[in-house]
């Protein structure tokens, strides 16, 4: 059975102005089955919440750490949740 999960990701370092958020979007819609958001914060980190099958999920984290992003990403943090919905595909905030 695949267990639908939430992701939350705060992924830090030169992250924002250089097409992060958009790059996201297009990986996770790649990916297939994830709905969330990026979102860039005041403190120059950008916030990942995808939710969907908890492999998909695991893929786009990965992809989070990777060196494929734009920028470059000293770290990421992320915390896993159940999914509480209201999303109807993965957008850019």
């Amino acid at each position: 059975m695949k267990e639908d999960v939430r992701l939350t990701a705060w992924v830090r370092g030169r992250v924002q102005g250089v097409g992060f958020r958009w790059f996201t979007r297009a990986n996770a819609l790649e990916i297939g089955g994830l709905t969330g958001f990026a979102l860039n914060l005041d403190d120059g980190r950008v916030q990942v919440v995808a939710e969907g099958p908890r492999e998909n999920c695991h893929r786009l984290l990965e992809w989070l750490r990777s060196a494929d992003t734009p920028g470059r990403v000293d770290g990421v943090t992320e915390i896993w949740d159940t999914p509480r919905g209201g999303y109807e595909t993965f957008a850019v905030r």
